[in-house]
């Protein structure tokens, strides 16, 4: 029996307008039924985050079901973004990407010590990102089926 998937919610964490732009073609182009929200910084991602009204934010967004976090961004950073919602214990568990051009090894260290899920190095081309966004959709695809009535009465 075919099974009913969720569309993913993504919130993407980026101040480069450029960034902005490319992610949101890529997955466009590789994932047309994603839904995206964008922030430019890591206070409006945390006030988003805990559902903190604030003028600011470009949208509302209920809570993602990914998190693609860029490391250097004004205000607040990837990095302190990343330890307040491993800290906190209702975002703790969200899945949360690095994604920056940092390839320093000390970014990739602290990003894993902080518990992100993963740390990828934003590509230089186009057709690497798109790579990038159908690994991300086919994880998605592969792990977040709703259950089929027959997967439900197997207990």
């Amino acid at each position: 029996m075919v099974t009913e998937k969720r569309i993913p919610l993504i919130l993407i964490a980026d101040d480069d307008p450029d960034d902005q732009l490319l992610i949101r073609e890529a997955f466009e182009e590789r994932c047309k039924n994603c839904q995206l929200c964008f922030v430019s910084n890591g206070v409006e991602l945390m006030t988003l985050l805990k559902g903190e009204s604030a003028q600011e934010l470009p949208e509302r967004c209920p809570v993602p079901d990914l998190i693609l976090l860029d490391l250097n961004m004004p205000l607040k950073d990837g990095r302190q973004a990343l330890t307040e919602i491993r800290s906190d214990p209702e975002l703790s568990q969200l899945p949360t990407v690095i994604l920056t051009t940092s390839k320093n090894d000390e970014d990739v260290n602290f990003c894993q010590s902080r518990g992100a899920n993963d740390c990828i190095v934003k590509p230089n081309s186009y057709s690497e990102l798109l790579a990038i966004v159908e690994s991300l959709k086919t994880y998605w695809e592969n792990n977040n089926r709703e259950p089929t009535p027959e997967s439900d009465n197997n207990d």
